[in-house]
């Protein structure tokens, strides 16, 4: 586990919730500028018609500072769709789930990580196996700790420059 800076400690002061009343994916990409995280999050939204009101809430977790940790867990999963470049297909959804096992360690994402290849084609599982997965767990134990990322204070930001100074590369194409 990483140790709690004082962007994580910030983040489980406030509590930020991402949802649809918060964040209008149409209208951010109106203010948010071409090249910009709240231009490609809200294209990315727009596009899968994704909305961020459908994340499942948390339950059987009693203490509440772990029930908001795995609730932005699940609300964040679009920021880093975007982060890395990977679209929300079955190899992208694979891909993203061994980064969250290496950069997370949480165990749900190792069930997904070496149960889901098995629904890939063969091209699909050694793509997997020889582009993927490398870059998931070298850049899961390289990039900042993503848990502790105020993503909506970066709307703004161009997206190379929060990836720079998150230290994360996005996925090989």
């Amino acid at each position: 586990a990483r140790p709690l800076g004082p962007d994580g400690r910030k983040l489980l002061e406030e509590r930020p919730i991402i949802s649809t009343n918060a964040i209008d994916p149409r209208a951010l990409a109106k203010d948010s500028p071409p090249g910009s995280f709240g231009h490609a999050y809200a294209t990315f939204m727009v596009k899968h018609h994704f909305d961020a009101d459908d994340r499942s809430p948390v339950a059987l977790v009693d203490d509440e500072e772990l029930a908001y940790v795995l609730l932005r867990y699940r609300q964040v999963h679009d920021f880093w769709h975007v982060l890395a470049g990977l679209p929300p297909t079955l190899l992208g959804e694979l891909a993203l789930k061994w980064f969250e096992l290496a950069h997370t360690g949480l165990p749900m994402t190792a069930l997904s990580a070496l149960v889901g290849p098995l629904r890939l084609s063969p091209a699909q599982r050694a793509k997997l196996r020889a582009v993927y997965v490398p870059w998931a767990l070298a850049q899961g134990r390289r990039t900042n700790d993503l848990l502790a990322v105020h993503y909506e204070a970066h709307f703004h930001t161009p997206l190379d420059d929060l990836r720079a100074q998150l230290h994360f590369s996005p996925a090989p194409k």
